[in-house]
């Protein structure tokens, strides 16, 4: 008898959809261009424009909650292209920011990686039932990747319920961090060999703890001087601009379906994408609970591991992670601290499971490798397939393997409790290999997942399949512990 085949594949499946959309800003070339857009607006007459205004309304009003505050945003992030003196009608200004918005389909290309947490309200359920949320990687045009999230509720039968998804999908509004530590900035910078002498000219002129809007005046100063050379003082600003967005907060509103909230990459240090969010329910020495989830924000051109914290899937801190060891992908926060230490899972090489400890949740030195290729099915990489879960016999947590022709296998480590760099068991084999009905999609081959839970005796496990749908599978912890020490 296999492991894979104590495995129960359960009913119910997250799939795709290309109907669900928000709007987002659309800036269709540099300024000159938006200039010649804007100008073609304002030449419009006023029952010109009314006609119009009535056929956007028309047309899109029912795909999005209150439309005129989206266009209203728009049209102050080119507000002040707009000639000195200019006298524009609210239906105009409307009108403006709707040909600087556009629609986008979130999961147009792909929806899985998903992870699993217990829902922050356990009110009103049966007995022996609980309820979750789940987070997903959202992929649409361009391949640029968002945060998704669905709920639902597992009975005492271990039967899954999901809730129905809400019709709208809304982004939340953003704050950046009102203050930065400038110690802590430069220690960012000189992890990303970004210092130089225009970074110690910048800081010079900062105080200690500085604003956003303090260091992009200190910016526009430097940039007026142009006391440096072209193209590193471009290259450098870029950098340091792009840290400071990197630091902020979003929140929705608490009075929609927590399906309808997505986390866009909005900001330009995340143009390219939010990739792969591990959450976990933290759970702290004094018994504070937060939501955490690292993921990786990508330009372009640099990737940036970032954690993100929240107490109730509403307000969303975003915060840099730092350090030495804060490289690659595919971080996992372990559910509390061991030893007074905070505890990460990693694969810092893009080859191997290491873990590392630190005294501070934003702050990574060192890792340790715990685990290497060595069976067939996991030659070309093992990783982490999200935080582990905590049993009395030790630390459950789940693995990736890459295998021939880049095939994704699930498999499975055990722990040591207060040493989780000890490894006291393992699967010889796979728990989820992909079968003939996951194997093909966007992405073929692939199973993987990025959180699991434990409720009734049994480990439930969400996965992606392929890239292109999420399903869930299970098995009694007690028998994947058995099979994991006897190996």
């Amino acid at each position: 008898m296999t492991i894979e085949s104590r495995v129960l594949r359960k009913r119910g499946r997250y799939i795709k959809d290309t109907a669900r959309i928000i709007a987002r800003s659309y800036l269709p070339g540099d300024d000159d261009r938006i200039k010649k857009i804007i100008e073609r607006i304002l030449d419009l007459p006023e029952e010109k424009t009314s006609g119009l205004f009535e056929q956007v309304l028309t047309n899109f009003s029912e795909r999005h909650r209150n439309i005129g505050l989206i266009f209203e945003r728009n049209f102050q992030k080119i507000q002040k292209l707009i000639p000195e003196g200019v006298a524009i009608s609210d239906q105009k200004r409307a009108l403006m920011g709707a040909y600087f918005t556009m629609e986008y389909s979130i999961e147009s290309a792909a929806l899985f990686n998903p992870s699993i947490v217990l829902h922050p309200d356990q009110t009103d359920l049966p007995k022996g039932c609980i309820r979750f949320i789940m987070s997903f990687r959202a992929v649409g045009e361009g391949h640029i990747s968002s945060i998704e999230f669905r709920s639902g509720t597992i009975d005492v039968n271990n039967n899954i319920s999901l809730d129905t998804i809400s019709n709208f999908v809304e982004t939340p509004e953003i704050q950046l961090n009102p203050t930065f530590d400038k110690h802590l900035f430069q220690l960012k910078l000189n992890e990303m060999n970004a210092c130089n002498e225009i970074t110690t000219y910048l800081f010079g002129r900062l105080p200690p703890e500085f604003t956003y809007e303090q260091g992009k005046h200190q910016i526009t100063q430097l940039l007026k001087k142009r006391i440096f050379t072209d193209p590193m003082q471009t290259e450098t600003l870029d950098i340091v601009s792009w840290v400071a967005k990197s630091n902020y907060e979003v929140k929705f509103s608490p009075d929609h379906k927590i399906s309808a909230r997505a986390i866009f990459p909005v900001s330009e240090n995340e143009s390219m994408g939010i990739e792969d969010a591990r959450f976990v329910r933290f759970v702290d020495d004094n018994g504070d609970a937060t939501y955490c989830a690292t993921y990786t924000a990508y330009n372009g051109r640099t990737i940036l591991p970032q954690l993100i914290q929240t107490k109730d899937f509403v307000t969303f801190k975003i915060r840099t992670l730092n350090g030495k060891a804060v490289q690659n992908k595919g971080m996992a926060l372990f559910p509390r601290r061991i030893n007074g230490k905070f505890v990460m899972a990693s694969r810092q090489d893009g080859e191997n499971n290491r873990i590392m400890f630190s005294d501070h949740m934003h702050f990574w030195q060192k890792s340790r490798i715990i685990q290497e290729p060595s069976k067939p099915w996991e030659f070309v990489q093992v990783g982490n397939c999200g935080s582990p879960v905590e049993t009395e016999e030790g630390w459950i947590l789940l693995t990736h393997g890459v295998g021939p022709m880049r095939q994704y296998t699930i498999g499975a480590l055990l722990l040591d409790l207060d040493d989780p760099t000890k490894i006291i068991g393992r699967l010889p084999e796979p728990l989820i290999t992909p079968n003939v009905e996951e194997r093909d999609g966007y992405v073929p081959n692939v199973v993987y997942t990025c959180g699991s839970i434990i409720h009734n005796g049994s480990l439930i496990v969400p996965y992606g399949m392929s890239d292109t749908k999420s399903g869930f599978a299970s098995i009694p912890v007690g028998e994947l512990l058995d099979f994991m020490k006897k190996a």
